[in-house]
């Protein structure tokens, strides 16, 4: 039952336990997994053109990513101002502007990059039969390097446990979006653990895409990254917006990304304080995606 998830979860385990003080070595690092996260991208939208009944499959995709988007986002948003509520953070307010645009044009790269990929499989003369197993190997690669990054990332075990409120924030998220998984999940008549795998991704859109794609098929695959990148862009939008009122809420929602992606926009506009609880929330997160994924996954055996 768990040997496919031991199987695909030993890399990420196996970088975990690797610590690299070379800072140049780590830009390395995070320049190739950039790189291998749009080569695995392009490789779903090849996966994609390999369908059978692609038009079918396509509104599929779309009709699976607006039930789990909606039931996803109002089951975090029902649960998250009780965090506000009982363990409010302080905000600085400030002025300054971010170039909100430029940063949902980088979001919205990678899905040229899957719709690249679904185009040249379209229209080239291509044999796919080798996408899938390409798929898994870098898959690995990737998962590795995520590993590595995770470990470096300048968090001690110790500074997570500390930080209440990034902890509650995180499991908040994890317990409201399991709830929104089951709803959508018997709305779309699909078994219980894959609506848990799918509300599993926390806004990590690419890998979220990935690890179900590998799973469950290119449709899946498909359905999680459209619905953890809405996510990011909806909480682009949002957090400027309610941070100062309810700067609890508006971390959580920006799941996973509060650590990286998001942090610029949660720390401009709602303060320094509000840096530490994102960036433990935004950790504790990435780091359960793959585990929570790959065992949800292991369901299915």
């Amino acid at each position: 039952m768990f040997s496919g998830m031991l199987f695909i979860f030993a890399p990420l385990v196996a970088g975990y336990f690797i610590a690299v003080a070379d800072q140049k070595k780590l830009e390395r690092i995070n320049s190739a997994t950039s790189h291998l996260i749009y080569l695995i991208l392009a490789l779903m939208g090849l996966s994609l053109a390999a369908l059978d009944n692609l038009s079918q499959n396509l509104q599929l995709i779309i009709q699976y990513t607006a039930v789990f988007f909606f039931c996803l986002g109002a089951a975090n948003l029902a649960v998250l101002p009780f965090i506000d509520k009982l363990f409010p953070i302080e905000t600085d307010v400030k002025s300054s502007k971010l170039p909100l645009s430029s940063m949902a044009l980088e979001s919205l790269k990678l899905i040229f990059v899957v719709g690249g990929g679904l185009v040249a499989g379209l229209l080239l003369p291509l044999s796919l039969s080798w996408v899938d197993t390409a798929s898994e190997w870098i898959l690995f690669l990737l998962l590795f390097f995520i590993g590595i990054q995770l470990r470096n990332s300048g968090l001690t075990l110790k500074q997570i446990l500390i930080n209440k409120q990034g902890m509650l924030i995180a499991g908040a998220v994890i317990v409201s979006s399991f709830i929104g998984g089951l709803i959508a999940a018997a709305i779309l008549k699909l078994p219980y653990y894959q609506g848990l795998a799918m509300a599993s991704g926390f806004g990590w859109y690419s890998l979220a895409g990935i690890l179900m794609g590998d799973a469950f098929g290119p449709v899946f695959g498909g359905t999680s990254f459209l619905i953890e990148l809405l996510r990011e862009l909806v909480a682009l939008v949002l957090i400027p917006i309610f941070i100062r009122s309810k700067p609890c809420t508006s971390i959580g929602y920006a799941g996973a990304t509060a650590m990286d992606f998001t942090l610029p926009i949660i720390q401009t506009t709602g303060g320094v304080r509000c840096v530490p609880v994102a960036i433990v929330s935004g950790f504790i997160l990435s780091l359960l995606v793959p585990v929570l994924m790959l065992f949800f996954v292991s369901l299915a055996g």
